[in-house]
Order: structure tokens, then sequence, then C-alpha cells
């Protein structure tokens, strides 16, 4: 069982990308939900605003399916939930799961959330910090708070790590371009 890592309530992961570390890539996949209540759905999740969310409508697990056309790169999710605003919709156990399909998805992490109140930021990294490489992100709501039948989920954001060369490599470059433009004497 893992503990995300919290951030005070109303921290903005857009704070992350201020970093110039990563970026958000959550427009470069195919979104789908388990079920949804008309105009609750992905649009709503996906809309930066917090006073909207996705509401899911059937039995549990509430499935998020997050899609990438290649290969990508994950570092970090970022989930918003406001237990004072959603009560018993508010998730209370969630599964992360990746994968290339939905046919061999496997769980990364689980995360138990006790009246959540903000930005929930879940690290996508294996036992040495390294970013993970999948095709698909499946977030599976296995519980609500008070034992909630549906759920709401105000915001979902997916970063990469963006990728920099060191000073060192740079300054190696250069050098080779200086050494390329010198002319022996």
């Amino acid at each position: 069982m893992t503990t995300p890592n919290k951030t005070p309530p109303g921290a903005d992961p857009k704070q992350l990308e201020r970093t110039g570390t990563v970026r958000e890539i959550g427009s470069q996949a195919v979104w789908s939900l388990s079920s949804c209540k008309p105009g609750f759905g992905v649009d709503q999740l996906r809309d930066d605003n917090l006073e909207t969310y996705w509401q899911s409508d059937g039995s549990q697990p509430h499935l998020v399916n997050i899609q990438f056309r290649r290969k990508t790169t994950v570092k970090t999710l970022c989930i918003y939930a406001d237990y004072k605003s959603d009560e018993s919709y508010t998730p209370s156990k969630i599964s992360v799961r990746v994968g290339n399909n939905f046919h061999n998805l496997q769980e990364i992490r689980q995360l138990e959330l006790v009246e959540p109140s903000g930005w929930i930021h879940v690290p996508l990294t294996d036992n040495h910090k390294k970013p993970t490489r999948t095709f698909m992100i499946q977030i599976a709501v296995l519980a609500n708070h008070q034992n909630g039948r549906d759920t709401h989920m105000r915001q979902i954001k997916i970063y990469t790590p963006v990728e920099e060369s060191s000073i060192e490599e740079e300054d190696l470059r250069e050098r080779e371009r200086e050494n390329l433009t010198q002319t022996p004497h």
C-alpha cells in the first residue's frame, strides 16, 4: 500500500510545469470512462475547472482509461479530490494500473485516501525513481467514503519528464564544434 505525496490544499500541479522539468500530456491520450452521468464525463474531468467533475453511473470499480498512441514516458499522475464538496462520492481507495492494453494491465500503486482535499500527486516511477513507459494508464476507484456507490473526480493531469541535456554534454558539443572550425598551423 502506497501513500501518495500530498500537497497542501489548493496546491496546483501546474507548479510542477513551471519548474520546466515536466509537461502535461493528457491531451495526447484518448480518454474513456466505465460510465458517466450525462454532462459529467471526460470533458469535465479535463476542463481545468475545479468546480466541475466526472460522475460515474454504475457499479464499482469505476474506471478512467487513458490510452496513448505510442509508448509514452509518464512520471506523475495528479488527481484533484474534494471530500468537503463530494462527501460519499469521494474516492477512498484507488488502484493505478499500467500496460499495453486492457488485457495486460498491472497495478503499480494502490492509494488509501482519507477525506482528501486538493491535489494528490501519485508518482508513476519504479523503485529507482525511473519513470514508467506505457501505452495505457487505468485509474480504478475501488471504494468511496461512507460506502458511496458513484464517484466524483474533479480533475486528472498526467506529466512526462522534460528531456534536458546536461551542461557537460553542451560543453562537449561546443568544444567539438570549435575543434572542427580550427585550422592546423
